[in-house]
């Protein structure tokens, strides 16, 4: 993966980690990251992108929990074949969770607010 593909912009008001999240998403989902791309190590992206290596790893935790990646231990960070990286609900799920998260909801509240919300639609 070229670091050129990722742009990140220090006035935004999202998050560099975020702003990493949703470019590798989004490379991901077009298939510009194609399937099993192994991406930079943290530190390596890190330094390529001068941020702080916790930022990176963040960002790779983000997008293994959204199934867009998976970490093969020493072997690395790849992309996800097939559908998994490309699944809008998925995608959703993950967001809605990120946020929850960020307002400091229990992951049972978390719970209940989606299985409510379900019922009333």
């Amino acid at each position: 993966m070229s670091t050129d593909l990722i742009d990140l912009d220090p006035d935004s008001t999202d998050p560099p980690y975020e702003q990493l999240r949703a470019r590798v998403t989004e490379l991901a989902r077009t298939g510009a990251l194609a399937p099993h791309t192994r991406l930079p190590a943290v530190r390596r992206l890190a330094g390529d992108l001068n941020l702080a290596p916790g930022t990176v790893a963040r960002a790779y935790r983000e997008l293994e929990a959204a199934g867009v990646v998976e970490t093969r231990g020493r072997l690395g960070t790849f992309v996800v074949g097939g559908d998994t990286a490309t699944d809008p609900a998925r995608e959703l799920a993950a967001e809605y969770a990120r946020r929850v998260t960020e307002l400091g909801v229990s992951r049972e509240r978390a719970l209940d607010l989606a299985r409510a919300a379900l019922a009333d639609s």
